[in-house]
Parts: structure tokens; C-alpha cells; sequence
């Protein structure tokens, strides 16, 4: 077992260092280990899982749910929701920047990443805040650390792609992710107050209040996004839809919002459509990669080796999940929060569900972990995003993201502190 470990991972960083593509490298480690390690026949194997990979009606979701997230990323949905959020947010301590805080949470409840996100709100907030005299370092940082909410408010990608790898309820799933995204959303939003406090100077002064009929006004433009957020969400909660129902719904109705918005014509559905299907056949290929590899990982016996040598250790769960937070962290310095996911789940699950850890709840633990990822150096996907829509060097960037990093931690402790903040949402649905 360690001859097969040491060569795996000997493989695994040659194949990534060379280049090669994330799918291809797990589908080369999976026939790296079959044919050196086992008896088993190769080309078998990986033909009739390629294929059941390709075939899951619960990952008929996911393009979906990524071409909502294409035409909505090109229609006015974010300026109308600056528009309709910035009349309630002048009285507040940190003022407009919490925009970047319930913008980004909103936006990621119906795009489902945390790159579109951070692009869509940084392209209209970053400019329109440092504008009106906002420090720019906190205006990124805000960004950079709010955007990642994408990965966790349904309708998340990643949750999907959890979801199927571990043959664990989507739409159970979806909604164990609402109440912690909530919980960073508000952990953002607490420091931006404490920082105010701090440095009032840092902050323009408060605009005229609006009366509150004007605020309503501007509201009004939140409705379609609510109304999609609702209809959505709402029914698969409701347990009238499936997430792949609902994706299916959520499509139709961006297009009529894109529509009534003048937004969309033949450029506008051919570049969207076209992104989702780019989209979705890089995460396809990755999912039946990891599934070849995970196939090839159980043949050779492994995963439950490792978990067997793990539970001699006598860790706790506590010490356990400490440790895997320091490697998913180290991990995501180097690969896209997809990929993480899908090349560790295999190995870990026996280990996972041998210390008793709830699946539905670690899935949530993972995405944050995950979410911390996507702000840190070197392959923090949201630093490439703000970089190139500031210029600015990406250190720089990381710096200013590093309060919200440390904010994720705490989302990391507190979800451990208080699981029912995962599990409450799931187990209301009932056997729905």
C-alpha cells in the first residue's frame, strides 16, 4: 500500500505539474493503479464507469443551473440590484459596502458560482464604490471574501457535484447550505460594522434619505430576482420539484427576465448557452475522471486501508476534521474547488462515515473549507477574477481578503459548535 501511495501521488503531481488537464490526470491515475496494482481488466472498467458516470439524471442539474447563471451574469440583474439595495443600506455602519455583502449573497442564490459572482458584482460595485469614496482595499477584500458565497447558497454547483460523487441528496443538500450561508453573510457584515466603528473616517458621510417611497420604488427592482430566488428554492423545499425540475424552471424564468429587461437577443442566448455548455463539459469530464478513479481506488483496496490506519490513530472527529481543514486549504492553493472535491472524496468518505460524521453536514463543511480556498494564493480563483478587473497585484488582493478568510474559519468552528445550523433545514424537509 505505501509502494501504490507514493506512486499515486509521484503520478498525480507530474501529470498536474506537466499541465494536463484535471480530468485526464484522474483518469490516468485510475489507470495507472489498475493496471500496475491489480489483475483487474482496465479498459473494462473504465468504459462501463465512464459511461455510468455520464448518465446521472440528478447531474442533469447542473448545466441547468450553470446556463441560469450565463444569462443572468449578462443581464441588468446586478445594477438593479445595487439600485434597489443601496437606498437601505445609508444608515447602516459601513454603509454601501454592505451592497458587496447582500449583492453577492442574492446573486449567488441563482448563479451557483462564486467566480460569476465575484465577476458580475466587481464589475459593477468595485468602480461605482471606490467612486463615491470608499476604501478600495476593503471594497475587494468585501468582494473577494462575499463572492465565494457562491459555492454554498443553493443552487450550488459544487453541492451538486458533492452530491453525486457521494450519492447524497441534492436537494437535501441545497438546503443545509442556506442557514450557513446566511451565518457568513452575516459574519461579514458584523466585521464591516466593527470596522466603521473603528474608522469612521474611512467612511463617507451617509447620503440624503430617501423617503420611503422612493425606497420602494427602487425595491421594486428586486422582485424578479426574488420572485426566481422563491421559485427555485421554494419548490424544492416545498418538495413540488426536483433540483432538476427546478433547474429546468429556473432557465425558463431567466430567460423571460432576461427578456423583459431587453437584454436578451440571438448574441446574448448563443454566448450564454455556449459558456454553460463549456462549462458543464469541463466539470463532466472531471466527474468521470474522479468516478474512473474512484472505481480503481476501491479494486485496490486503498480507502479503507487508509481509513483503517487512520482509525488506528485513535484521532477524534475534531482532530480529524482539524486535519483535513489544513490539507483541503493546502490542496486548494493548487487546485479549483471542483477538483478538490472530486479527487478526495473517494478516499476519504470510508474514513468520514467511520468517525461517525453526518454526510449531508460534512458536504457543507467541505464547500466552506473549499470557499476559504478560492481567496487564497496562488489559484484563489476570485484573486485571478479582481485582478483582472483591478489590475491590481493578486498579494495585494489575498491581503485584502485575509479578515474574510479568517471570518470563513469561524464559519468552519461554529458550524462544528452548533451542526443543527446544517442539519435543521434537511431534516424538516421530512421525506420530502
Amino acid at each position: 500500500m505505501l509502494i501504490l501511495t507514493l506512486t499515486l501521488f509521484v503520478a498525480l503531481l507530474v501529470l498536474l505539474g506537466s499541465g494536463v488537464w484535471v480530468a485526464f490526470s484522474l483518469l490516468g491515475l485510475g489507470w495507472i493503479a489498475l493496471s500496475q496494482f491489480t489483475s483487474i481488466p482496465t479498459g473494462d472498467v473504465m468504459a462501463s464507469d465512464l459511461w455510468g458516470a455520464s448518465y446521472s439524471w440528478e447531474l442533469t442539474a447542473l448545466p441547468m443551473f450553470i446556463w441560469m447563471g450565463e444569462i443572468l451574469f449578462r443581464s441588468r440583474l446586478a445594477s438593479d440590484m445595487f439600485a434597489g439595495l443601496s437606498p437601505w443600506m445609508q444608515r447602516i455602519p459601513g454603509r454601501l459596502l454592505h451592497t458587496n455583502v447582500v449583492g453577492c449573497g442574492l446573486f449567488a442564490a441563482v448563479s451557483g458560482s462564486s467566480a460569476a459572482t465575484c465577476a458580475t458584482m466587481g464589475r459593477m460595485t468595485l468602480p461605482e464604490l471606490t467612486r463615491r469614496g470608499y476604501d478600495e482595499q476593503l471594497v475587494i477584500g468585501t468582494l473577494a471574501g462575499s463572492a465565494t458565497l457562491g459555492l454554498l447558497i443553493p443552487p450550488s454547483i459544487i453541492l451538486i457535484v458533492y452530491g453525486v460523487a457521494t450519492d447524497q441528496s441534492i436537494a437535501r443538500l441545497f438546503m443545509a447550505g442556506v442557514l450557513p450561508g446566511v451565518l457568513l453573510s452575516g459574519l461579514f457584515a458584523a466585521y464591516l460594522m466593527v470596522w466603521a466603528w473603528r474608522y469612521p473616517k474611512k467612511i463617507p458621510a451617509a447620503e440624503a434619505a430617501l423617503p420611503w417611497r422612493k425606497r420602494l420604488r427602487h425595491s421594486r427592482r428586486l422582485i424578479p430576482l426574488l420572485a426566481l430566488i422563491l421559485g427555485v428554492i421554494g419548490s424544492i423545499y416545498a418538495g413540488l420539484a426536483s433540483p432538476t425540475e427546478a433547474a429546468a424552471v429556473g432557465v425558463v424564468l431567466s430567460l423571460l427576465l432576461a427578456r423583459m429587461q431587453g437584454c436578451m437577443d440571438r448574441r446574448v442566448f448563443h454566448d450564454a448557452l455556449m459558456g454553460a455548455v463549456r462549462t458543464s463539459c469541463m466539470i463532466a469530464f472531471i466527474l468521470a475522471g474522479a468516478s474512473f478513479l474512484t472505481a480503481a481506488m476501491g479494486f485496490t483496496g486503498l480507502p479503507s486501508d487508509l481509513a483503517a490506519w487512520i482509525g488506528t490513530l485513535g484521532l477524534s472527529p475534531v482532530m480529524l476534521l482539524a486535519a483535513l481543514t489544513v490539507l483541503f486549504i493546502l490542496l486548494g492553493c493548487f487546485l479549483d474547488g471542483i477538483s478538490v472535491v472530486v479527487l478526495t472524496t473517494s478516499i476519504l468518505l470510508p474514513m468520514i462515515e467511520t468517525a461517525g460524521i453526518d454526510l449531508i453536514w460534512f458536504g457543507i463543511y467541505l464547500v466552506i473549507v473549499v470557499e476559504m480556498s478560492q481567496i487564497t494564493p496562488p489559484i484563489g480563483f476570485n484573486l485571478f477574477v479582481l485582478q483582472g478587473i483591478t489590475g491590481r497585484n493578486i498579494l495585494s488582493i489575498a491581503r485584502a481578503a485575509l479578515p474574510f478568510f479568517f471570518l470563513m474559519m469561524l464559519g468552519v468552528v461554529l458550524i462544528g459548535l452548533f451542526p443543527a445550523i446544517v442539519t435543521y433545514l434537511p431534516s424538516a424537509m421530512g421525506n420530502r
